[in-house]
């Protein structure tokens, strides 16, 4: 049966106050955390916006349990502390919750290493495409053409595939999420919370101070973002790839909307030539033809 709003915990996690940006995808990510995993997540945080999100000791702007750990050391910190939870016989589920950087590239060693051994934990990917929290920096998992502070010609590399990657290290649960749809979120942690072993969550989250775009507005650009094919959301369960029901109407790319219509709306890309859209939409194009190709097998 689908998951309703009814279901739901009426217990906050991100509490009044906090000092997250006006419209942060970050804190809207970490509400339906609280929603779908409640008292049971233990949330390790490596550098990042959500170590400034939490506040000031003694104080915090969050009620989950929470260990903030080195850039590189997330997974590796987790895998112990849900080894640690497993030998009390408490039950837990240890979340790591990470930035790109702190994903992709900074912390990939140890996120590789503990998908290979197959730990016990949940690595959620809070991709808001570049390092947000010291500046807007590029990261791999900043798109082709998109300014930063490092690339303020755009950036010329496309965006590192991380949830394919992730499928290729043959972990049992690997799943892409935007901020845009909490009901698919909250049905992939839970989903994920449920199976013994190493498990992916990519999170898509728009970000208003990097991106360039009205706070109010990060719903929509990530509702956008779904709609003209840009991000997918998709599951893999043991390497078994499905397309989310959100994302499968534009199986169809005449369903799409232009990707134009996603980029204008953000100032990171104004200055994008139509050389470089019609680059992004093939990019876009044979991504979907490789998961339609992958998810028939």
């Amino acid at each position: 049966m689908p998951l309703t709003i009814r279901d739901l915990p009426k217990e906050k996690y991100v509490l009044p106050g906090n000092a997250a940006c006006p419209g942060c995808p970050e804190a809207m990510g970490l509400r339906y955390v609280g929603m779908a995993l409640g008292s049971k997540a233990i949330l390790v945080i490596p550098a990042g916006c959500t170590s400034i999100i939490q506040g000031l000791m003694p104080g915090s702007g969050l009620s989950f349990p929470i260990v903030n750990v080195a850039f590189s050391s997330a997974d590796a910190v987790a895998s112990g502390v849900a080894v640690a939870k497993e030998l009390i016989a408490e039950e837990s589920v240890v979340v790591v919750w990470a930035g790109d950087g702190a994903t992709a590239d900074i912390g990939f060693a140890t996120l590789s290493g503990a998908a290979e051994r197959n730990d016990n934990i949940i690595h959620i990917c809070v991709d808001n495409e570049a390092y947000m929290n010291t500046g807007i920096q590029r990261s791999s998992l900043t798109p082709l053409g998109a300014w930063t502070t490092t690339t303020w010609r755009g950036k010329t590399e496309p965006k590192k595939n991380m949830p394919l990657i992730m499928i290729s290290h043959g972990v049992p649960y690997v799943a892409t999420a935007s901020v845009a749809y909490p009901m698919d979120f909250i049905e992939k942690l839970r989903k994920a919370a449920s199976i013994k072993g190493f498990k992916y969550i990519h999170l898509h989250a728009p970000c208003p101070v990097g991106w360039r775009f009205d706070p109010s507005e990060t719903v929509e650009i990530a509702r956008l973002a779904i709609e003209t094919g840009m991000w997918v959301l998709m599951e893999a369960e043991n390497g078994k790839i499905r397309i989310s029901p959100p994302s499968k109407p534009y199986i169809d790319k005449n369903r799409r909307k232009p990707l134009k219509e996603y980029l204008e709306r953000q100032g990171r890309f104004r200055d994008v030539s139509n050389e470089l859209i019609k680059e992004l939409e093939k990019e876009v194009d044979e991504y979907w033809e490789l998961l339609i190709r992958l998810s028939s097998q």
